[in-house]
């Protein structure tokens, strides 16, 4: 997929999560920031259990073999945070899931239609049929699924309340958005240091280049003696976890996908992730902001051969009051395309919205 034709509208649909945080009886949200409470530390969820009967695969030096493609196509669709009319009920009933079927059979009809760029809704906001938007038959709709939402804890199925320093950074970015958007006074941006990392082909992230969004979702899990590689469509991202009980490099060392270091619990493969830098979130597409505090415990368990059960729990006291957990089904995809997404060798959309932009201010100069 040409990143040039499709980053804007991935951008207008990915939710920056941290940034749009609301209070949990009226804790979660911004405002002033409040004295932070003791933090919760409760159990961790449970792990996911193989079903009895299933025989892990093992690999020729002995480690549980989760190696293949498992893009996480199947769960697009399925929101990050719990809609709280559902509770703490994270499994659609059978007519809620009979709807959720026919909307996401409506919707691939909707995204093979033709469209006229010639009479198409012309919006700042519009993401797809839109005059600079192509064709939107290549967007993946995902398949029914009765999961709710992707955060299983807490039980509610939300972002636990953000601590006194996310509600801080919060209100510090919304103030500087705001003087962004009275310098700009209409313009989307005056240079490159006005879009985000993920238009400009830095990053999305950890989570954020694992979380189903809307087009390429592609991973793959490669395995050596002592070494496991997650792999990432979007952006061509790939960590390489060690798995022999090295300690995390120094807390001075930082960046935009942090520190992993590997061990197995039984046939799950667990991923601690420190040392991030604060610059990315834990949303679709790395919108948003944590702290640089944050530890990622990611947990990968095959459920059976072709289902693989990918697990994150996010501690971060920089941003919420305790940690909080979600999970979703990979499924094995044998011939998946995993394809070079030549992002930063050939970022066409910043350099085209960048000329655009002068030349738009070369011809109004003129007149």
């Amino acid at each position: 997929m040409s990143r040039g034709l499709v980053v804007l509208i991935v951008v207008l649909l990915s939710i920056p999560v941290v940034a749009s945080a609301q209070g949990r009886g009226g804790g979660r949200g911004g405002g002033a920031a409040a004295v932070e409470a003791p933090r919760v530390l409760g159990p961790a969820p449970p792990l996911p259990q193989q079903p009895a009967g299933f025989v892990q695969p093992k690999t020729p030096w002995g480690d549980p073999d989760i190696q293949g493609f498992w893009p996480g196509v199947d769960t697009v669709g399925v929101p990050l945070q719990r809609p709280a009319r559902y509770g703490t009920r994270n499994v659609y009933t059978d007519a809620e899931f009979a709807q959720r079927a026919r909307d996401i059979k409506d919707e691939e009809a909707s995204l093979v239609a033709e469209i006229d760029v010639f009479t198409a809704e012309i919006n700042p906001n519009c993401a797809i049929r839109c005059p600079t938007s192509p064709q939107p038959h290549w967007q993946e709709t995902g398949k029914p699924s009765r999961q709710i939402s992707l955060i299983v804890d807490p039980p509610d199925g939300r972002q636990p309340p953000l601590s006194a320093e996310g509600q801080k950074r919060q209100a510090d970015q919304q103030a500087a958005q705001r003087v962004q958007r009275e310098r700009l006074q209409g313009r989307e941006a005056d240079t490159y240091l006005d879009r985000s990392l993920y238009d400009r082909c830095i990053t999305r992230g950890v989570l954020g280049s694992i979380l189903p969004v809307i087009y390429n979702n592609g991973n793959e899990i490669v395995q050596g003696p002592g070494f496991v590689v997650i792999r990432n469509e979007m952006i061509h991202e790939a960590r390489v976890v060690p798995l022999d009980g090295r300690p995390h490099v120094s807390d001075s060392i930082k960046s935009y996908m942090g520190d992993a270091r590997g061990h197995w619990e039984g046939n799950t493969l667990v991923v601690v992730t420190k040392n991030l830098n604060g610059l990315t979130s834990a949303g679709g597409n790395g919108g948003g902001r944590t702290s640089d505090r944050i530890t990622i415990t990611e947990r990968f368990t095959m459920m059976d051969a072709n289902t693989l059960q990918y697990t994150a729990t996010i501690d971060d006291p920089g941003t919420w009051t305790q940690p909080w957990t979600l999970s979703f089904p990979w499924k094995r995809e044998p011939v998946y395309g995993m394809f070079e997404y030549a992002c930063h060798e050939g970022n066409y959309a910043m350099r085209n919205m960048l000329s655009i932009s002068r030349a738009a201010e070369k011809a109004s100069s003129t007149k």
